[in-house]
């Protein structure tokens, strides 16, 4: 999909601001059961200029070695076994107090605002929200966000 003038603009805004304030390049973590879905989200968020590395499952992120590293966490809602909102709440119980952009091809306000209470950064809308500069705008927001205490060294 082509980027409008408008949105290529905004990602070299975007990935200026982010190299202008950061030495190291942020780890966003994406954690999606579709893999076409996360392919694409990767990629997107690799030509934002920042490192992405991508889980199939919510327990195969919380397996790896990149919790620590991870600056911001994009993860589905809907997912076997373990859901995006147990994900989030799984983290908080470990200590990490990581940004979460959730995503959903299944909008429900009752699920949105308890990932907004719990401190979810964005939710997004699958695929419409996808479209254009909403993910860019979310991942300013969450590496933006000052980072609370945090139980993990």
């Amino acid at each position: 999909m082509a980027l409008s003038a408008r949105e290529s603009v905004q990602q070299w805004r975007i990935y200026r601001w982010w190299n202008e304030r950061l030495t190291e390049v942020p780890l966003i973590s994406i954690v999606d059961d579709d893999d076409l879905f996360r392919a694409a989200i990767e990629k997107l968020v690799k030509s934002l200029g920042l490192t992405a590395r991508t889980f199939a499952s919510a327990e195969s992120y919380l397996q790896s070695s990149w919790l620590k590293e991870t600056h911001c966490l994009i993860a589905d809602v809907q997912m076997p076994n373990m859901s995006g909102l147990e994900l989030q709440e799984r983290l908080s119980h470990l200590g990490f107090d990581i940004p979460i952009i959730f995503i959903t091809a299944y909008p429900n306000d009752a699920v949105r605002t308890k990932a907004i209470n719990a401190g979810a950064v964005c939710f997004l809308h699958k695929p419409l929200d996808l479209q254009g500069p909403r993910v860019a705008d979310c991942l300013q927001a969450a590496l933006s966000r000052p980072k609370g205490p945090s139980k993990v060294t």
